[in-house]
């Protein structure tokens, strides 16, 4: 789509061009991109661009935040633009350098540890659906009972159910070895040798069933079924060795020797080092993690249910993935996913408060998408694009998450998987705890959201926060949806008449004269055959039919911005502060530039009565496009006072003025 098209572009130039990108990626949510100078980012213009739902660093990298569907769009528009994408590894690899050591450590983590999620959601929600069919009325709607369930069909659930965590190291070896720079392949033959069948099972180990071997005298060597943290080691440390075997081997050996010296040396490690001493690291961690969700009143529920989300902004919430696969291997349920889907629920809450109260047209289309992004699981668009943004919304979304999650911990409310939440979370919940998981999503939810309402938010006829007094992607775009403000005005434009009444402000004042920058007939605003325009949603000032294809400066001021590769707008800024934009033709900027030369360049200084810009009036009209000019000062200045504008008759570029801006001179430079 050519929308897409001009937003990747947008994105693009705002952050300082293509040379200005060292690397790019995207992941669920975001576009995820390296950049070489971070002073080059015009973060408003990120901010403001369509569809952008939040933007900001973490991790070293600069993450946009488009939303599922739409970021996988934008990022393939990019890549059309000539810009070489890389993988999430090379990006990942780019970032490693940047950050500190914590937060190097757990984006390695969660680099692990990501791509092995899809296989336990999976078998998560195989847990559930079992639970749900082998409930006693479910199977009584059948005229069945548990005892007339077919034991091979109860062999066939718990293949699917019990396979991915009984070769668990197996996924988490072969992942390491992908991450750390190793032939995965082996790994998935270390993390299977963790497992083997001739080694004592750890569940039967556990249970006293079976004991643990004894080598050496003095070293327990048991199966790792279930574990996460020997298997990790065992991958990062095997492909670190092999990559340093290969350098050393010769080529003509590398085919036997690399792999059989690497699978020696590292099985030797991990069933007699590297096992029993992480495998006791896991149990610790494992005990601190259920003594905390096992404290009385609900705490464990409060704490979590408040705290999570602040996690998620840090970006270093990939470590709950470890403690989540931990519960679910060897206790087979995860109150930690029940406490967090409250979480996530409010801050949609919140973000949906702010959508349904606020008039703001940008906002609402903002808001609302990112609330339902959220009850789906993913909350990034709504607390990044919205709720941090105004902060009241996120403070009241965190209040909400602990209500929920102390309600879900007094309830001990378990999830069968994990990495699913809020509506999809529903599945994990089949096991006869469906009501109960409704009932905490909608105490978060509702709470959230009536705090949100009543405290959270306030309503104002404004753009939305971040954005400069003039956003130059939403005062470009025609379809930009700006809410108008409401202005007394007169009843017919008459040369000479003042077409906006001046609000009731008493300070000292004074006049900016904008000249015609356009040679033509000067129409009102409403005339423009754009609602964008015509209604009020862009600012105030008048328009230009222009009679020839030359823009001149107005005044003296600075370019503050050229409309990328359409050229079809500018933007001026007085030095006293008033943003001026000047839009040629509606519609144009579907023209790619065709028609328009620009002399001017972002930044530049210019003198009153200089040409900034020539366009070709019978390419536009060829294209059956109108060249009427939005000629307008954008609402939400804190100096402008009023803009009182003046209609009809013929003007030349530079000889007339078209309006007059008042300004505070007390903010006045």
């Amino acid at each position: 789509m050519s929308e897409n098209r001009d937003i990747a572009r947008e994105v693009v130039e705002a952050i300082g061009g293509k040379e200005n990108i060292a690397s790019f990626a995207h992941c669920a949510t975001r576009l995820r991109i390296m950049v070489r100078d971070k002073d080059k980012i015009d973060q408003n213009r990120i901010e403001n661009t369509d569809k952008v739902k939040g933007a900001f660093f973490n991790s070293g990298q600069y993450q946009i935040i488009f939303g599922t569907g739409t970021v996988n769009r934008i990022f393939e528009e990019v890549e059309r633009l000539g810009i070489d994408s890389t993988s999430k590894e090379e990006i990942k690899s780019e970032g490693k350098k940047q950050g500190n050591a914590f937060q190097r450590a757990i984006r390695t983590f969660g680099d692990v540890f990501v791509p092995i999620i899809p296989v336990l959601v999976a078998t998560g929600l195989f847990m559930g659906l079992r639970g749900l069919l082998t409930q006693e009325l479910v199977l009584s709607w059948f005229g069945l009972t548990p005892g007339s369930i077919p034991p091979n069909f109860l062999l066939f659930t718990q293949v699917l159910t019990d396979t991915a965590f009984a070769f668990l190291p197996a996924l988490v070896a072969w992942s390491a070895f992908r991450v750390f720079g190793g032939s995965p392949v082996l790994g998935i033959v270390l993390g299977l040798m963790l497992v083997n069948p001739a080694l004592p099972n750890a569940y039967a180990v556990a249970d006293g069933s079976a004991e643990a071997l004894t080598m050496f005298g003095f070293i327990p060597v048991v199966g790792y079924q279930g574990s996460v943290l020997p298997a990790f080691f065992v991958g990062l440390l095997g492909a670190k060795f092999e990559k340093f075997l290969r350098k050393r081997v010769p080529e003509a050996l590398d085919l036997i020797l690399t792999p059989f010296v690497t699978l020696l040396v590292m099985i030797t490690l991990g069933l007699f080092a590297i096992g029993p001493v992480f495998h006791s690291l896991e149990n610790v961690v494992l005990h601190g993690t259920t003594y905390l969700l096992d404290l009385p009143f609900g705490i464990a529920g409060l704490l979590i249910g408040f705290f999570h989300q602040i996690v998620v902004v840090t970006g270093v919430h990939h470590i709950f993935n470890f403690l989540e696969i931990q519960l679910l291997e060897q206790t087979g349920a995860n109150p930690f996913n029940a406490i967090i889907t409250c979480a996530m629920a409010a801050q949609g809450a919140a973000c949906l408060a702010v959508g349904l109260k606020t008039k703001n047209a940008k906002l609402k289309a903002l808001a609302l998408p990112s609330s339902l992004s959220a009850f789906l699981g993913i909350t990034e668009p709504a607390i990044f694009g919205v709720n941090l943004r105004y902060m009241k919304p996120f403070v009241m979304g965190l209040i909400g998450g602990a209500a929920g999650g102390f309600l879900a911990s007094l309830l001990h409310l378990a999830g069968t998987g994990m990495a699913v939440t809020v509506i999809p979370g529903a599945l994990l919940y089949l096991n006869d705890q469906l009501p109960m998981y409704i009932l905490c999503n909608l105490v978060g939810a509702a709470v959230a959201f009536a705090l949100t309402w009543l405290f959270g938010y306030k309503d104002e006829p404004a753009a939305v926060p971040g954005s400069s007094p003039v956003s130059a992607a939403s005062a470009l775009a025609a379809s930009a949806a700006v809410p108008a403000v409401s202005y007394a005005k007169a009843p017919d434009h008459v040369p000479g008449a003042l077409s906006a009444a001046v609000p009731a402000v008493e300070t000292a004042s004074s006049l900016l004269p904008v000249k015609a920058p356009i040679s033509g007939r000067v129409v009102a605003l409403t005339d423009v055959p754009d609602p964008a325009f015509s209604e009020g949603h862009m600012g105030r000032g008048i328009a230009i039919i222009p009679s020839e294809g030359r823009v001149h400066a107005p005044f003296d001021c600075i370019v503050a911005h050229v409309m990328g590769k359409s050229k079809h707008a500018l933007i001026l800024e007085h030095d006293n502060g008033t943003q001026l934009l000047i839009h040629v033709g509606i519609n144009t900027v579907s023209l790619k530039g065709d028609g328009f030369t620009v002399h001017v360049q972002g930044g530049e200084r210019v003198a009153a009565g200089q040409l900034l810009l020539e366009f070709d009036l019978d390419v536009i009209q060829a294209a059956g496009l109108s060249p009427i000019t939005p000629v307008l000062v954008p609402d939400g200045m804190e100096r402008v006072l009023d803009v009182e504008t003046y209609a009809g008759g013929s003007v030349t570029a530079g000889e007339q003025t078209v309006f007059g801006v008042r300004v505070s001179e007390a903010e006045a430079s």
